[in-house]
């Protein structure tokens, strides 16, 4: 059993071992070098859109199947840690990165790395040039995305306690996954879930009356990817009511650290990191941004999320090149319409037309996207390897 005072040693070695496994991996875990990246004066001159609220951190792994309140289901971003309001480029090239180490995992060849590329763009700008009157998704889904929608649409909090839990008793086994609370952690868990504050919000979102009480069942410290390090981040299960008409929920509690992503220049955020990630989910992905709350504990900002059994991430081993394709620009669609709901026709035009500009003969798909994803795969290759190298002393056989 790790001690609350061991866990950031064990986290560190679990962040190296998965970041290890694949190149892939290592991109989704290295953020940091994305954002180095972007910051150096070396790299090529990046087109200005307008600023609007941006994922920040664009792969694969952050986008999904995600429920409303209602378990209505769109696919979405998923993960807004990093959200501040920037350049939509930075998403784009995030994403463009993301797809080509996938296709270079699924040993396609380079050339498929550009036509993923033109994919992308132009299922972005497809997106710009939509209606975003209608809030009903119109881009073709890919039979991969349409076989995850279909898994999703049809789990239930079975599904979701079995997942998270490995188990459907509303307990929460420590273990692996799941650590145990001090008595401070315990305590303070109680406190904010029966606050004022946060209690009516819960009650609301399993539609029960905003006077119900809500109670503490279980809670773990949850060890989960690479966003735990050093950070709070609880699972808790709550009985929400009294007697045989109560319902269960499954809350995510995770601390909202300081974005490291560039913002652009001007701009009025909230100062608070939890208010932060709750107003960029807002704005970027709704289904998420309506179960989301943000509250102190232990005196620090944490967002609180309700998880839904429909809640899912894209997770892919291998791609052939017509999965790769469809999934590019069907990606960009989602990414270009969370952008694009933020500006007005008028700035949607612009950065479309922006977009149309720097193509060459040979790539449809702006230079600039071409050169950085290109750079991107070298820098996070190298630094791949090197990891590996620094895992393996750390570690000997």
């Amino acid at each position: 059993m790790i001690a609350p005072r061991d866990r950031l040693k064990a986290l560190n070695e679990i962040r190296n071992l998965k970041m290890a496994r694949s190149a892939h991996a290592y991109v989704r875990g290295s953020t940091a070098k994305f954002y180095e990246w972007l910051e150096s004066s070396s790299r090529c001159e990046l087109p200005e859109g307008q600023p609007v609220w941006i994922c920040g951190d664009c792969h694969l792994g952050n986008l999904g199947p995600l429920a409303d309140a209602k378990g209505n289901v769109l696919v979405q971003i998923r993960d807004l840690d990093q959200t501040v309001i920037g350049n939509p480029a930075h998403d784009l090239i995030r994403l463009g990165l993301s797809l080509a180490s996938a296709s270079r995992g699924s040993d396609l060849p380079g050339v498929t790395t550009a036509r993923i590329l033109e994919e992308l763009i132009a299922g972005y700008q497809t997106a710009l040039s939509g209606d975003f009157k209608d809030v009903k998704e119109r881009s073709h889904r890919p039979k991969l995305i349409q076989k995850l929608l279909t898994r999703s649409i049809r789990r239930r909090w079975r599904h979701l306690a079995e997942e998270r839990l490995d188990t459907i008793e509303p307990t929460i086994p420590l273990g692996e996954r799941f650590w145990a609370l001090n008595n401070k952690e315990k305590r303070a868990l109680a406190r904010l879930f029966a606050s004022e504050s946060i209690r009516p919000t819960l009650a609301l979102l399993k539609s029960r009356a905003t006077s119900d009480p809500v109670d503490l069942v279980d809670a773990a410290y949850w060890r989960k990817g690479c966003s735990s390090l050093g950070r709070l981040r609880y699972a808790a299960i709550l009985r929400i009511g009294k007697g045989k008409g109560s319902s269960l929920c499954l809350v995510d509690v995770k601390e909202g650290a300081t974005a490291a992503a560039p913002r652009a220049a001007g701009v009025k955020m909230p100062r608070d990191n939890a208010r932060r990630v709750l107003t960029g989910a807002t704005a970027l992905s709704p289904n998420l941004g309506e179960r989301m709350m943000a509250a102190k504990l232990l005196d620090r900002s944490v967002v609180i999320r309700e998880l839904m059994p429909q809640d899912l991430k894209i997770e892919i081993e291998r791609l052939n090149k017509i999965e790769a394709l469809s999934l590019s620009r069907y990606l960009a669609s989602v990414v270009g319409r969370a952008h694009g709901r933020q500006m007005n026709s008028q700035q949607r035009a612009a950065w479309h037309s922006e977009l149309s500009k720097s193509h060459k003969a040979s790539l449809d798909a702006p230079s600039w996207l071409w050169t950085s994803v290109v750079e991107l795969v070298a820098l996070h290759e190298a630094g791949y390897l090197d990891h590996c190298r620094q895992f393996a002393l750390a570690n000997p056989a």
